[in-house]
């Protein structure tokens, strides 16, 4: 498909005469009639039929006029975002690690929708898979709880965005025990699969020499979250994960601190043209660490 036989095609469709067409864009009349031929031979279909001394569409050249804007668009927003001026700003394609919290996404993105004015494409997955696509620039950016490994990922920059100790959340009726250990003991217990959360908890029975009864295993933190809620058991999770329930006083903390923390990461590839939107949500981290905001502070 050639980019300059659209340009012509989009000039005859517009103003629905060749000759003035061919005026407007400085080349002959022969030679805009042979290249909207050429178009036409390539999509397999007439673009225009005559209405007395005018060109009007046919149905193909009413939809390739259709898709032709768009290119065009696509085109404008390519140079754009090279120049890094105004104009439309393409998506943010984040990625975020399928274990981490909703609540905690949902705060880090808050600036940009309450702006408005970028679109979002989020996805989720394991971290191998999420920091491939974002070192091959498939993503503008991974939420992650876990820095990537250097010797792999060198081009990738970490920025540890918030840090929150865990604790041990229930309904109020699984709560009633005197110690750490006897809550472990006599509670089932709901964990994340392979995370830090979980080398920490992991670490921590076998310090207290104690089995405990897990009742779920989860690799959603939202599901952890509904679990702890409906009294399936004692969630090891940070508060930001069961910040609504413990809010409305569903769910509440074990008084026993774990010394277990969880670290979260945007990590962003070395980029000439980064997407803008990264240093607004990154410069809006460090306010809000800064300002002791619930949820971000370490």
């Amino acid at each position: 498909m050639n980019y300059h036989h659209l340009r012509y095609f989009h000039e005859v469709a517009t103003v629905g005469n060749l000759t003035l067409a061919a005026s407007r864009l400085n080349v002959s009349q022969s030679a805009l009639s042979t290249q909207i031929r050429q178009l036409e031979e390539r999509l397999g279909y007439p673009l225009f039929e005559r209405a007395g001394r005018r060109l009007v569409l046919t149905e193909a050249g009413g939809i390739a006029l259709d898709h032709a804007a768009r290119i065009f668009q696509a085109g404008d927003e390519l140079v754009a975002a090279l120049e890094q001026r105004g104009g439309a700003v393409r998506p943010l394609r984040l990625g975020a690690q399928s274990t981490l919290s909703r609540n905690f996404q949902l705060r880090f993105l808050r600036p940009i929708i309450a702006a408005g004015e970028v679109d979002l494409i989020l996805s989720s997955g394991n971290n191998a898979a999420l920091l491939d696509a974002l070192q091959a620039l498939a993503l503008d950016i991974v939420l992650t709880t876990e820095a990537p490994p250097r010797d792999r990922f060198a081009d990738l920059i970490a920025h540890r965005i918030a840090g929150q100790p865990v604790g041990l959340y229930a309904v109020p009726g699984r709560l009633g025990h005197a110690s750490l250990k006897e809550v472990l003991v006599h509670e089932p217990m709901i964990l994340p699969t392979e995370s830090s959360i979980r080398t920490g908890f992991d670490s921590l029975v076998a310090r207290l020499e104690v089995t405990p009864r897990i009742a779920a295993e989860v690799d959603d933190m939202a599901m952890v979250r509904l679990l702890a809620r409906e009294g399936v058991g004692v969630a090891a999770a940070p508060a930001v994960v069961l910040a609504d329930e413990i809010e409305q006083g569903i769910v509440h903390a074990a008084p026993f601190p774990l010394d277990i923390a969880e670290s979260f990461y945007a990590i962003v590839a070395r980029r000439s043209f980064p997407h803008p939107s990264i240093a607004t949500l990154l410069e809006a981290t460090d306010a809000g660490r800064s300002g002791s905001e619930p949820g971000a502070a370490d």
